[in-house]
């Protein structure tokens, strides 16, 4: 069933979203000690937060803007876009069709939260978010077909790499529960640093 959401609801959900990524780069003049741009890529899925065996699978991009308040701590806004198409375990021709798909443009805010090491930090991030595009999620326990602008919370687990940090990998997920479905992805990701960084 196909949800129109109305406009009013629309903007509301993509001013906090704005407001949300102008507090992130206002902060930069008093707390910031470096910042960066990091770019990641990797193989995306999308599955229903029931479990059955249809997913969809696709590509991720993202970038971030990364302001580092100290080594432990991160504000990242982001964007970026998830692309997916239906896959099926079921290949039996006389069962339902099921299908779960998201095709969307991401927009928010994170922090990350890492472990300083050398050459091998492990982190979590959790933040806020609004995805702009189509999400499918029809199976034996959901009919779920919407589009437009939904809220997600992101969360990822990885590691950054190299002697500055500056490689990561990561799994990255995106929860959309008006629609009952994350999208993930397992990505690499490679930053570098931008502006006037104080060491």
């Amino acid at each position: 069933m196909l949800t129109i959401k109305s406009p009013l609801f629309i903007m509301r959900q993509s001013l906090f979203v704005l407001f949300m990524l102008f507090f992130c780069t206002k902060t930069e003049a008093q707390f910031v000690k470096e910042t960066f741009v990091d770019i990641s890529v990797g193989y995306s899925i999308c599955a229903p937060y029931d479990d059955v065996d249809t997913f969809g699978s696709g590509i991720y991009l993202q970038g971030e803007y990364v302001l580092k308040l100290t080594n432990w701590i991160d504000l990242r806004p982001y964007v970026g876009m998830i692309l997916t198409n239906n896959e099926s375990d079921n290949n039996d021709p006389n069962s339902p069709v099921y299908s779960v798909s998201a095709n969307a443009f991401i927009i928010g805010g994170k922090t990350r939260l890492r472990v300083p090491i050398p050459w091998v930090a492990p982190y979590i991030e959790v933040g806020l978010g609004a995805s702009i595009g189509s999400f499918e999620n029809m199976t034996l326990f959901k009919n779920l077909n919407d589009s437009g602008v939904l809220i997600h919370v992101p969360a990822s687990i990885g590691f950054e790499l190299g002697p500055e940090h500056n490689f990561d990998i990561a799994f990255s997920y995106y929860f959309h529960d008006s629609v009952q479905l994350f999208a993930g992805a397992a990505a690499i990701g490679f930053s570098f640093p931008v502006g006037n960084n104080s060491k």
